[in-house]
């Protein structure tokens, strides 16, 4: 099961904070009470803790956002929910690959064939002269 890791409290009138350094990334494993990310704002610079042990799903804030006391800045879970979502993606990205591939292949061949062209009209002698 998933659960949300919020922007907390950092101060009595403190109503945001900049996120200045994520310390760790999606598919990392943290423990609870390990810092996840740096957080400033106009009273305090301090670390925030993972509030559970999980994976790192998802992060919802970059660095450098300023983010409201409360919102959700990232989600942590077990670590086949990664892989659950993962996998859907992973198909999708495949096929892009795959068609990517294909189309830097025809790219090559146009490339090929071009050069050969030129290679015939030039009238150079084919030798190579190193130049410093």
């Amino acid at each position: 099961m998933s659960h949300s890791v919020e922007m907390p409290e950092l101060g009595e009138s403190v109503t945001e904070g900049t996120i200045t350094q994520w310390l760790k990334s999606v598919g990392d494993t943290v423990e609870a009470d390990e810092p996840l990310l740096e957080v400033s704002t106009d009273k305090v610079d301090t670390e925030v803790p993972s509030p559970v042990s999980g994976t790192i799903l998802e992060i919802k804030a970059e660095e450098d956002d300023t983010v409201e006391v409360g919102d959700v800045i990232a989600i942590i879970g077990d670590a086949d929910e990664a892989a659950d979502s993962d996998d859907s993606d992973s198909d999708d990205a495949a096929d892009a690959d795959e068609a990517d591939a294909a189309d830097d292949s025809a790219s090559e061949d146009k490339a090929d064939k071009s050069d050969k062209k030129s290679e015939k009209k030039s009238g150079g002698s084919g030798k190579t002269t190193d130049v410093e």
